[in-house]
């Protein structure tokens, strides 16, 4: 039997979560990585109201399905950004406030705290999200940069994620940044940077996703053999690059699902991602976590597409081996 099979419900919450639940249930999925916003996981709620987290456990439970993981991207997102009006749009009222960026990224920062403790209570163990970061518009270096920017930008990172992570520590529960580009973190060498910066520690680790690889032209299943023991969470999600000589991998300033983008997120198994050999690395590094469907798809009816990701993941997904295939073959 291969790994649950969940679906990430970030892309979902213009559903209620009731809603959503039923069907999920429908599309194949064992269970939920419910995201911090819309109605399907309050932070605020659930630590302020007594019956909050068990009325998300019923919903639940009503429907079959676990929960391993929840996720709050956006509010992370805010924690080391250089914060504009596109954060406004993203963040809950109480952690925008009047705007004023450095106290966006301190609410942001307790709200992240307040994640661990809502996940314990929910009897949860796993918070993805992002990090967001000071230097990422610092990408191309021109007019040059600074080096000693560079690296204060990682020393920012630690300042402001350490405390965090001490709250993570008390309440039993693991951070796992989705290397994504806008992070901290979004490739190989801004990894081991990332864990250098934070020495390292246990606390925080890895929500692995290796459709922010493909068009970097990165090697997923590399990654996951270098970062093995950071590798706490694994989202499902592809990537397609339609590079013909006049599209740009840097996307254009296009929407997604633009014709004119040199690459989109597609439905798994439609994209550039072998998801076979990523599946035999985790199974290499013994990751028996979940297999998290992050469905975006900007070309495709999404409730079709969930469906068609969940039998995908089963279909393709399975355990590592327990014996030597040519056992047999040895003479006692």
């Amino acid at each position: 039997m291969g790994r649950p099979v969940t679906l990430f419900t970030g892309q979902w919450a213009d559903l209620p979560l009731e809603t959503l639940a039923a069907k999920a249930k429908q599309f194949g999925f064992d269970g939920l990585e419910l995201a911090c916003w819309g109605d399907h996981f309050e932070v605020r709620r659930a630590l302020a109201e007594p019956d909050y987290v068990q009325s998300r456990r019923d919903i639940l439970d009503k429907h079959g399905l676990e929960c391993y993981a929840i996720s709050n991207h956006l509010v992370g997102q805010a924690v080391c950004d250089r914060i504009d009006n596109r954060h406004k749009a993203t963040l809950p009222d109480y952690v925008w406030g009047d705007g004023d960026p450095e106290g966006v990224r301190q609410r942001a920062a307790q709200e992240m705290m307040d994640t661990a403790r809502a996940a314990a209570k929910l009897g949860v163990n796993q918070v993805n999200g992002f990090t967001g970061s000071s230097i990422w518009p610092l990408l191309y270096s021109f007019p040059p940069n600074d080096p000693a920017e560079i690296e204060r930008g990682y020393e920012d990172f630690a300042e402001r994620w350490n405390p965090i992570i001490d709250v993570f520590d008390q309440e039993g529960v693991r951070f796992g940044l989705e290397v994504h580009p806008t992070e901290i973190a979004y490739d190989f060498v801004t990894t081991r940077k990332t864990l250098d910066a934070i020495g390292r520690r246990p606390g925080f680790g890895i929500n692995f996703d290796p459709s922010h690889f493909a068009h970097q032209f990165l090697d997923p299943v590399a990654f996951i053999e270098e970062f093995a023991d950071r590798i706490y969470h694994v989202h499902v999600k592809d990537s397609k690059k339609r590079l013909n000589g006049r599209r740009s991998i840097l996307g254009s300033h296009l929407d997604f699902g633009s014709a004119e983008r040199g690459w989109d997120f597609v439905s798994p198994g439609h994209g550039d991602v072998d998801f076979e050999e990523m599946f035999r690395a985790l199974n290499r590094i013994g990751y028996d976590g979940p297999l998290s469907v992050e469905w975006e798809d900007s070309g495709m009816d999404r409730e079709w597409g969930a469906t068609d990701a969940a039998a995908f993941v089963k279909r393709t997904d399975f355990p590592p081996s327990a014996v030597a295939f040519d056992a047999a073959f040895q003479r006692k």
